[in-house]
């Protein structure tokens, strides 16, 4: 049984929290001076994100374009672990499936990309759909469970179809036009990520959204108040499978061959433990968490230069000295990211999203408050057996 602090359902809210007190602090109007301190912030992420790109090569560009589709495979997790409580050990299948349906449909069906998406997003949603009309009955570990065994058998025989999935050689998914160098599938990719971020977000706005957020708690109470349990449950799966279907299309073509191999259950494991360190419930901290496992093996391998002083740093390098096996690139998200985990569990339950919650809150115009971390109460929430 896990536990956790609570987040904010709607990160777009104003919430004056109470001090240790209960007191409600005064409504806060930042200074003319106090909007541009936040403008240049803003400016200065926009940079990092838009216009920093333009000056990396080819490699640097893919393994970018691969932390936005992290996001995006994040976000669509988020929706079942965050949302509704339902654990899906499977989710490299979603991925794995939605990649080699857009390689298939493009590469053998001479289809546009565009339409290959729409197919990715369709038969996500659709195994999505039959893995929900299950949790209706089965929930918490045992449905984890099914998850698994879904994603190992997905390995095991939809992945090595040689018709579909070109067997051991991969399935060629090259760039589409007129996004045919990485720089311009950088950017689609962002767009993607964009339109699923709305969409999340015009999803937790309205009754449908708040339905979720009380079937995670306690579906039973859910249902006594009038809400329609199987209904929403089979929302969210689908919710999830359409944007996991979209993440695997562009897993496929940022990379431009989809191989078996690549889909594995570490794969999935890595999908959960990113989703959870960055913070169930928190699209900042979920798209934040994502990108960060996405590019930690570059952040390991690469070799850091300080010229002011001289110095030379190389991560791996020094991981190297350490007792024990070697940690590669490839491991690291398997090894540091179970550390990360606990430490979350413990310290900060909210994920990255907690503690980067003075940051967001100061950006939307409430005072900075260091010890700002959420509500204080501890809600049962995310594990059920």
């Amino acid at each position: 049984m896990a536990t956790e602090v609570t987040p904010e359902a709607d990160e777009t809210a104003l919430v004056d929290t109470p001090d240790e007190h209960g007191h409600h602090a005064q409504p806060h109007t930042p200074s003319t001076a106090g909007w541009a301190g936040r403008g240049v912030v803003v400016l200065l992420i926009s940079w990092l994100v838009l216009l920093f790109p333009l000056s990396r090569d080819v490699s640097d560009l893919r393994l970018y374009g691969l932390a936005v589709i992290y996001a995006i495979i994040g976000l669509s997790l988020n929706v079942l672990l965050g949302y509704t409580g339902q654990i899906s050990l499977g989710h490299q299948a979603f991925v794995g499936i939605g990649a080699f349906a857009s390689a298939y449909m493009v590469s053998v069906q001479g289809q546009p990309f565009f339409v290959a998406v729409l197919v990715s997003m369709v038969i996500g949603a659709l195994q999505a759909l039959v893995l929900g009309a299950i949790s209706l009955r089965v929930r918490g570990l045992y449905f984890a469970l099914i998850t698994l065994s879904y994603g190992i058998m997905a390995e095991g025989t939809l992945f090595n179809i040689e018709k579909y999935t070109g067997g051991s050689a991969g399935q060629a998914a090259p760039l589409p036009e007129p996004f045919e160098t990485p720089h311009k599938f950088y950017y689609l990719c962002l767009l993607f990520l964009a339109a699923v971020v709305w969409v999340d977000w015009r999803l937790m706005k309205t009754k449908g959204g708040r339905a979720l957020l009380a079937l995670r708690e306690n579906p039973r109470v859910a249902a006594t108040l009038g809400i329609d349990v199987k209904l929403y449950t089979l929302v969210a799966f689908v919710v999830s499978g359409v944007f996991a279907g979209l993440g695997g299309a562009l897993f496929a073509h940022n990379s431009e061959i989809v191989v078996s191999n690549t889909y594995e259950f570490r794969l999935a494991l890595v999908f959960v433990i990113m989703t959870t360190v960055g913070g169930l419930r928190s699209r900042t901290g979920v798209i934040v968490g994502s990108a960060f496992f996405a590019l930690l093996g570059y952040l390991i391998e690469h070799e850091y230069t300080f010229p002011l002083v001289g110095w030379h740093l190389n991560i791996e390098s020094l991981l190297a000295k350490l007792p024990g096996p070697d940690l590669t690139a490839e491991l690291a998200p398997l090894v540091l990211g179970p550390l990360l985990l606990l430490i979350t569990l413990i310290q900060y339950p909210g994920g990255i999203g907690q503690q980067l919650r003075p940051l967001t809150g100061w950006l939307r115009g409430n005072r900075f408050d260091i010890h700002d971390r959420g509500d204080k109460e501890v809600v049962v929430a995310d594990v059920r057996a």
